[in-house]
């Protein structure tokens, strides 16, 4: 079996200026976890259907990411408590291209995600307030002095974009999450987490690879596991039962 630096060699490369129609700001996600060691399958599987992001001649990327919650953990635990409509709130840093961006996400009650993001100076991530604020004043339902830093994650991505422009895929792996409450941190090594990002139901070439290779959706959220994972002392029943299968899945 080839490794997957050796498999992406064999995509076709697209750019972040050719993938500018294809940012799917409002979009259906759907996600899949696989052990590390079935990732080269998939790619192998995908590269006639797919492009893969390439920066300064880099077609695998890193990413560096803190979200944010309040002191009672509200996005955490509406999550956790199975609310339909709900945010995330994060900063991320896109580490190759020297982009930052603070995002806050949405998730309504027929399941799409809708994402509003500005660019921040790559230094003093959330120290921007006269910028920050209004911005989520505008877009969010919790204001900036609500807000601290919660969890960070740091992680690889391999980004594909479909031959006919419907649909991104991500890939994270190698992923690291750090409590900024405690100072946890925990890796998950054997852990891929696969994005699949559409304007709706779509045909998909990922959908039937999925199928080919026998694994189902599973429904995860990074920064609730991470969060799970790091500090025993917050609610998470739900996410427990979770983090089983996915060991499970990794360790198959």
């Amino acid at each position: 079996m080839p490794t997957v630096s050796e498999v992406i060699t064999t995509f076709d490369p697209i750019t972040l200026e050719q993938m500018e129609g294809v940012k799917l700001m409002n979009r259906i996600d759907t996600k899949y976890v696989i052990p590390k060691s079935r990732l080269p399958q998939l790619l192998e599987l995908a590269a006639a259907d797919y492009y893969v992001q390439q920066i300064d001649g880099k077609r695998v990327a890193t990413y560096d990411t803190m979200y944010y919650d309040t002191e009672q953990l509200e996005m955490y635990m509406m999550h956790h408590n199975r609310h339909l409509v709900r945010q995330k709130i994060r900063v991320r840093e896109y580490v190759d291209s020297e982009l930052v961006f603070l995002e806050v996400k949405r998730k309504n009650n027929h399941g799409r995600t809708k994402k509003k993001r500005i660019s921040l100076p790559n230094t003093d991530w959330f120290e921007q307030h006269d910028k920050i604020a209004p911005f989520l004043e505008q877009k969010s339902r919790y204001r900036y002095e609500q807000l601290r830093s919660e969890m960070r994650t740091q992680f690889s991505r391999i980004t594909l974009v479909n031959k006919a422009k419907t649909e991104r895929l991500t890939i994270d792996f190698n992923l690291v999450w750090t409590n900024q409450r405690n100072g946890v941190e925990v890796s998950k090594p054997e852990l891929v987490i696969v994005e699949l990002k559409r304007d709706g139901n779509v045909p998909s070439p990922m959908l039937n690879i999925m199928l080919q290779m026998r694994v189902h959706q599973l429904k995860i959220s990074k920064y609730c596991i991470g969060v799970a994972l790091t500090d025993h002392e917050v609610k998470q029943n739900r996410f427990k039962i979770k983090i089983r299968k996915i060991e499970k899945l990794i360790n198959s």
